[in-house]
């Protein structure tokens, strides 16, 4: 889920905080651990899962403004077909 490019800048990140270039081994592991422990917890979701569900949203709202469109027509012919 988070990729070595990611976890890489963010422990180049923390090192310039603390004056470093690079972070020692053993400090890169325990904060390598304690964010894919952190991530974890969080119950994220992968880049390709996100958008196979935001297309799946899509078609969704497409079909339902279909059958929007398609009551409201079918509720037009019953107005008009009504005797007064």
């Amino acid at each position: 889920m988070f990729n070595r490019e990611a976890f890489d800048q963010l422990t180049r990140q923390i090192g310039d905080l603390f004056g470093h270039k690079e972070l020692p081994g053993d400090i890169q592991r325990n904060l390598r651990a304690l964010v894919q422990s952190s991530l974890t917890k969080m119950d994220l979701v992968t880049r390709d899962e996100f958008e196979a569900q935001a297309a799946v949203l899509a078609r969704t709202r497409a079909k339902l403004d279909q059958l929007e469109t398609q009551l409201a027509e079918l509720a037009q012919q019953m107005e008009n077909n009504t005797p007064r």
